[in-house]
C-alpha cells in the first residue's frame, strides 16, 4: 500500500503533466506563431494567483478511430474560475496544443460546467477559443456539446456578461458560440472566423480569398461587424478585456460599479461653446464632445471601426459607468444607416439588461438616403433603434448639439421614447428636416421666397419650438454640459419603470 506522501506525490507528477498540455514541443509551435498557451492566457486573465482550475483530471470516452489510444490532456480545454480586478470570473479557454483544441463530448461538458457555475453565482463567463472545431471522431457527441453551449449562451443573454475571445481558429458550427454572447474580441494576424474556410469556397463559388481576408479581426471589426474589439496581440487582447469588465457589472441585478475618478463632476470645459462651426453642414468631431464631457476624457469605444457614423462606447460620469450613443458628424454628416442602427441597438439593449444609464448626444440630419439603403431594410433595421430606446427603462438623458430632424430625431432617443431629460444647446436644430429645404416646399410659390425662407431659418433653425412644446427640457451653454448631465443622472438614479408583463417582444430583426 503507498504511502500518504507516495499518493500525493503521484497526484503532483500526474498534475505537472497535465499542465504542459500538448508538450513542450506543441507550446514551442504555439509560441512560434505569437499565440500564448491557455494557461498562460488564463493566467494574465485573472488577478495574480486567484485562477483555480477545474476538471483538470477530465478524459475523453471515445474509442473510435483509435481515439482510445490518445491521451488528450484536459481534454483540450482549461476551465475554472477567479477574479478579475477584485470580482468573480468563469472562464474557459481552449488549448490548441492538444489535439487542436478541438471539442469533444467531455471538452464541451467542461465548458458546460463553467457557463452553469456563472450564471448561479451571477459571474461574468469569458470564453477564449482556439480550437480546429468539432472532433469529427466523436460525431453527433461534438454536435451535442455545441449545441449545449449555444443553449447555455442564450439562457445566459441578459442575466450575466458573456464576452469572446477569438484567439485561433474559429470555424463552422463554433463561431455561433461566440456570436450570441455579448461582446467578441479579435486578435489581429492570429485569429480566424467563418462558416465554411477558404478552400470550401474555393471549391464551391470559384472564389479565391485568403483565411485573414475572409474572417481576420479586421475584415470582422470592419466589413462584417460580427467582432466588437481588435486587438494587436494576445496580451493587448486581454488588458481590454480587464479594462471592459471594469465598466460592467457582475450580473443584471447589480448596480454599475463605482470607481474614484478624481474628476470633478462640475469641471466646465469652454472649448465647447466654440466646437460647433458657424456652417451648419461643416462637420466636427463628436469624440472630442465626448472626451471634453466624461471622466478624465477617458472611453472606451465598442465597434470603433465599424459603422463610424455613429459612436458607441462605456465611460463614466463622477464614476459610474454609462453608455454612450453618439453620431458622427465627421463620417457621412452622421446620417443613420443599416449598420449604424444595428451597431446601436444592440448597444442600447446590452446597457439596458445591465443598468447602465444611457447618455445621447445627437447631430444627426436623417436616415441615409439610397436605393442600397431601401433594399437592405433601412426601415426594419432602423426600427430596431425605435424598439431599443423604447424598450429600455434604464436612466435615459439626451443632449441636441445641433441638428436633429425627422424620424432621426426619434430614433436617436427623444422625449417620447423615453427619454428621462433631453437638453439642447443653442446651437440645435430640432424639425421635421432641414430648414432650408422646409422652406423651399412651404414657399415655393411666394415670389418673395428667399426673405421668407431666410425668416424661417432664423425662426425655426432652433431649439426654441421644441423647447416651448416641452418636447426638451432645457437649453444650456455647451461649456455646462458636464455638470448637467451628472446632475440629471444623479437625479434618476433612483429611477423605476417596468415594462408591460410578458413573455418577450417581437423586436424587427
Amino acid at each position: 500500500m503507498s504511502t500518504v506522501q507516495e499518493k500525493i506525490e503521484q497526484m503532483l507528477k500526474k498534475k505537472e503533466h497535465l499542465m504542459l498540455g500538448g508538450g513542450e514541443k506543441a507550446i514551442e509551435k504555439q509560441h512560434s506563431k505569437g499565440k500564448l498557451t491557455a494557461r498562460e492566457r488564463l493566467n494574465m486573465l485573472f488577478d495574480e494567483d486567484t485562477f483555480v482550475e477545474l476538471d483538470m483530471f477530465v478524459r475523453h470516452r471515445c474509442t473510435n478511430f483509435g481515439q482510445e489510444k490518445k491521451e488528450l490532456p484536459g481534454e483540450g480545454v482549461v476551465t475554472g474560475y477567479g477574479t478579475v480586478n477584485g470580482r468573480l470570473v468563469y472562464a474557459f479557454a481552449q488549448d490548441f496544443t492538444v489535439e487542436g483544441g478541438s471539442l469533444g463530448e467531455k471538452h464541451a461538458h467542461k465548458i458546460w460546467k463553467v457557463m452553469d457555475l456563472a450564471m448561479k453565482m451571477g459571474a461574468p463567463c469569458i470564453g477564449i477559443n482556439d480550437s480546429g472545431g468539432a472532433r469529427i471522431q466523436e460525431a453527433v457527441d461534438a454536435l451535442s456539446g455545441y449545441g449545449g453551449i449555444f443553449y447555455r449562451n442564450t439562457k445566459s443573454s441578459g442575466v450575466i456578461p458573456q464576452i469572446s475571445v477569438i484567439m485561433g481558429p474559429c470555424a463552422g458550427g463554433a463561431v455561433y458560440s461566440p456570436a450570441l454572447t455579448d461582446f467578441i474580441y479579435m486578435v489581429k494576424n492570429t485569429s480566424q472566423m467563418f462558416i465554411t474556410g477558404p478552400a470550401v469556397i474555393k471549391s464551391v463559388t470559384a472564389e479565391e480569398v485568403t483565411a485573414e481576408e475572409l474572417g481576420g479581426a479586421m475584415t470582422h471589426n470592419t466589413r462584417s461587424g460580427v467582432a466588437h474589439f481588435a486587438a494587436e496581440n494576445d496580451e493587448d487582447c486581454i488588458d481590454q478585456i480587464r479594462y471592459l469588465l471594469s465598466f460592467l457589472p457582475s450580473n443584471n441585478m447589480e448596480e454599475t460599479p463605482h470607481v474614484e475618478t478624481g474628476d470633478d463632476p462640475n469641471r466646465q470645459d469652454e472649448s465647447l461653446n466654440t466646437l460647433i462651426p458657424d456652417n451648419p453642414n461643416a462637420p466636427y468631431d463628436m469624440k472630442d464632445v465626448i472626451r471634453s464631457l466624461v471622466d478624465n476624457g477617458e472611453f472606451y469605444e465598442v465597434h470603433e471601426h465599424f459603422a463610424t457614423n455613429i459612436i458607441c462606447c462605456f465611460a463614466r460620469f463622477d464614476g459610474r459607468s454609462v453608455g454612450i450613443i453618439a453620431n458622427e458628424p465627421n463620417v457621412m454628416a452622421g446620417c443613420l444607416d443599416v449598420d449604424a442602427s444595428n451597431k446601436s441597438a444592440r448597444f442600447i439593449r446590452f446597457c439596458d439588461a445591465f443598468n447602465i444609464p444611457l447618455v445621447n448626444l445627437v447631430d444627426v440630419p436623417g436616415f441615409l438616403p439610397g436605393v442600397d439603403q431601401e433594399y437592405s431594410g433601412i426601415i426594419r433595421h432602423g426600427a430596431k433603434m425605435l424598439y431599443a430606446y423604447s424598450e429600455a427603462t434604464v436612466p435615459k438623458v439626451t443632449v441636441i448639439t445641433r441638428k436633429a430632424y425627422g424620424g432621426s430625431y426619434i430614433a436617436m432617443c427623444n422625449r417620447e421614447l423615453g427619454a428621462d431629460q433631453v437638453m439642447a444647446w443653442p446651437t440645435s436644430e430640432i424639425a421635421v428636416m432641414g430648414p432650408a429645404g422646409a422652406a423651399n416646399i412651404i414657399f415655393r410659390k411666394d415670389p418673395d421666397k428667399e426673405a421668407r425662407t431666410a425668416e424661417y431659418i432664423e425662426e425655426f433653425a432652433t431649439p426654441y419650438k421644441a423647447a416651448e412644446r416641452g418636447y426638451i427640457d432645457m437649453v444650456i451653454t455647451p461649456s455646462e454640459t458636464r455638470p448637467y448631465i451628472i446632475t440629471a443622472l444623479n437625479a434618476l438614479s433612483s429611477k423605476r419603470e417596468d415594462n408591460p408583463a410578458k413573455k418577450h417582444g417581437n423586436i424587427p430583426l
